[in-house]
């Protein structure tokens, strides 16, 4: 006769706190939607717990199909072989599951920054509820809705070329000014060998002078 007995695994949540705060996975009723507020008219539950809450029943009833009269069924030449081996290595499967979804999930939430996210989105929640001003609302046309929209986006995006825009012109003033520094400098070089030229030219034409003299004129 097979024994039918079923393991409900008791799932241990070692998901990180900061990122999950995960109970014991056991069976819970549904959270109505009146029950979301008290009779004070105090907000809904984080999103960080309802995401916590998704989790931990999505995790619960997946545990549950790995449930060990279906995994004896699955295997069970061998479960008939050996009930109490099959009962082990079901217990060793469904906590080497949890421990990889666990992962996963931290995983995911780590990489997505998903909960400072959720916490942002309760932050602005809250903001809206204590602003008396009027929400925004289409006006009808699509043109002016549109400018209304990017015009704050090409605002930061003039502001940020003009930035650039003087930063370049400092850097071409720089320049030209390193130029203009240059061209004297190559002006003053060429002035020099100018007044060398002359002044060779002077001690040339003095030389041929007195090679023109007749020789009587150096006789004493």
């Amino acid at each position: 006769m097979e024994k039918n007995t079923e393991t409900k695994p008791i799932i241990a949540t070692n998901i990180d706190s900061s990122a999950m705060d995960l109970t014991c996975m056991t069976k819970e009723q549904p959270v109505s939607t009146s029950s979301r507020h008290s009779e004070g008219g105090e907000p809904p539950a984080g999103r960080l717990k309802l995401f916590n809450k998704v989790m931990e029943r999505s995790l619960n009833k997946y545990i549950d199909d790995a449930s060990f009269q279906r995994f004896a069924k699955t295997f069970h030449p061998f479960y008939k072989r050996n009930p109490q081996v099959m009962e082990d290595i079901h217990k060793q499967f469904v906590s080497d599951l949890q421990r990889t979804i666990q992962e996963d999930i931290t995983k995911l939430m780590e990489e997505g920054e998903l909960k400072c996210k959720l916490d942002e989105l309760d932050k602005l929640e809250r903001a809206e509820k204590d602003n008396k001003e009027p929400a925004w609302r289409p006006s009808g046309v699509p043109e002016e809705d549109l400018c209304d929209f990017v015009m704050p986006y090409y605002l930061k995006y003039e502001a940020h070329l003009q930035k650039e825009i003087k930063k370049i012109q400092a850097e071409n003033a720089a320049l030209a000014k390193r130029v203009q520094s240059g061209r004297d400098a190559i002006a003053s070089t060429e002035l020099g060998i100018a007044a060398a030229v002359d002044k060779w030219k002077e001690s040339v034409k003095e030389s041929e002078k007195l090679l023109a003299c007749p020789a009587d004129t150096f006789a004493v």
